[in-house]
């Protein structure tokens, strides 16, 4: 049979079309893909395959209309771009709460705060909570977490299932520029994180592994002097770094190409929560639950090419990111988890023409913030419902607080149209208290209170924020 195939004219051709690829590639400094191309339905197959790698992206305080992605008009995420639109978006996603610690104790159990109950910043994940990366290390991954935001360090409960689990060593580059308006300096930059992750690819990455990088570079609002000139306000400086965090993104893509394992690594980016610009009087977050503090984005680069990307269009959750991806690579599921896989989803809107989703998947989701998160005295919850365009923003226990807006005709939360007492309104204050009366943690024990030391809780206000008072 080989000798056939050698001898046949169309293997001549076939080679010499391969070669004249080749030689544009190199004159043109075009790269040829490195994984191969797909169809939605072999997202479905996915979980069968065994040698999967994923890699989990957290950028840190990242809103998901200020990328170009989601439709800005200003170019901020021309690598993210290219990635996600032969990959999976999700459109509208919500985070459950606009500050880290909460909002991470979320995506990672997959459960709504109160029933976590990891509202305070003395409180942690307990051991007995089953964590993602102790699903991955059960299957036989090599499990590893490089992060740079203390809300996430492993007092808090965030290190449980991860073989290694560390801050990477801070480098010096006098080239990046910090603009937050409410936060000092942090230790290092995003680069350490790529150096790190770099590192680890060299040694590790032939291996099966789950590697997750939380990036905090856009809380800082750091950037380089490559970044594009958007302008000089505090908004602007965002932007900048959206683009700044982009290009690390790529690096760190490119680097797992380099690695040659890009044909078996499922990419997922993510965030904990959004950023304020005075849409509703304050800048930045961790005071309110609008949409511009609680929507984020959710996209999934798979191992192959789609030769159609998959746009998502119903609301999903930050509590459905990890049921959605242990789906994919056919891993167990997080037990007692109020998230689901939105696999279901993806199949559905990836069909031609998109099919009907499954309607129970179509359902309210939850943000929860405790006001009074960073210090020791009386609780004041907000919780808010969004249910399609329908969104309900309530303080818990106080209906005559509740503000109701329609994003079909109020999509920057203008107006409060709960003394028009619409048909949505009395439902959904009565969810949200059967939510906080009927919450509970599926592992069984209360989120416990742990002992800061000073030097921690300087770490912590380094972010920018009051705590420990």
């Amino acid at each position: 049979m080989f000798r056939r195939l050698i001898e046949s004219p169309s293997a001549y051709f076939a080679a010499a079309a391969v070669l004249l690829l080749i030689i544009v590639a190199l004159q043109f400094d075009l790269r040829i893909p490195s994984r191969p191309g797909g169809t939605v339905r072999d997202l479905a197959l996915l979980r069968n395959r065994g040698d999967l790698n994923v890699v989990f992206i957290l950028v840190d305080t990242l809103r998901a209309d200020r990328m170009s992605l989601y439709g800005y008009g200003r170019p901020t995420t021309p690598v993210i771009d290219d990635l996600a639109n032969h990959g999976v978006i999700f459109e509208r996603v919500i985070a459950q709460s606009s500050w880290t610690k909460t909002s991470m104790a979320s995506l990672w159990t997959g459960t709504y705060p109160a029933a976590h109950g990891v509202l305070r910043f003395d409180n942690a994940i307990p051991r007995e909570a089953l964590m993602p990366a102790e699903i991955f290390k059960a299957a036989g991954y090599r499990t590893v977490g490089i992060w740079r935001n203390g809300w996430v360090a492993p007092n808090f409960g965030f290190g449980q299932g991860f073989d290694v689990y560390y801050t990477p060593k801070a480098g010096a580059d006098a080239q990046l520029q910090r603009h937050s308006p409410g936060a000092a300096s942090i230790g290092g930059t995003d680069e350490d994180v790529f150096v790190a992750a770099r590192d680890f690819l060299d040694s590790f990455g032939q291996e099966k592994f789950f590697l997750y990088l939380h990036l905090m570079d856009l809380h800082q609002y750091v950037f380089d002097d490559d970044a594009d000139d958007f302008g000089p306000t505090y908004s602007d400086a965002y932007d900048k770094s959206i683009d700044w965090t982009d290009r690390v993104i790529g690096a760190l893509v490119d680097a797992l190409d380099a690695a040659d394992v890009l044909p078996r690594t499922l990419i997922a980016i993510a965030s904990d929560h959004g950023e304020a610009f005075l849409e509703h009087g304050r800048e930045g977050h961790a005071y309110d639950l609008y949409r511009e503090v609680v929507e984020v984005p959710f996209l999934i680069i798979p191992p192959l090419i789609l030769d159609r990307g998959v746009r998502v269009e119903q609301t999903v959750a930050n509590v459905d990111v990890w049921p959605t991806l242990l789906d994919l690579v056919g891993l167990p599921p997080l037990p007692g988890a109020d998230g689901r896989s939105m696999l279901p989803l993806v199949l559905a809107a990836g069909e031609t023409p998109a099919t009907p989703a499954p309607a129970d998947l179509a359902r309210p989701v939850v943000s929860h913030l405790d006001q009074h998160w960073g210090g020791r005295g009386e609780a004041r919850e907000w919780v808010s419902l969004t249910d399609g365009d329908s969104r309900l923003i309530v303080r818990a226990g106080r209906p005559d607080s509740a503000e109701f807006y329609d994003w079909s005709r109020d999509p920057r939360e203008a107006t409060n149209r709960s003394a028009e007492n619409p048909p949505q309104l009395q439902p959904m204050l009565e969810r949200i208290d059967r939510y906080r009366r009927d919450s509970e943690p599926p592992w069984g024990v209360e989120s416990p209170t742990i002992e800061i030391d000073e030097l921690r809780l300087n770490q912590l206000r380094a972010l920018g924020y009051r705590v420990g008072s």
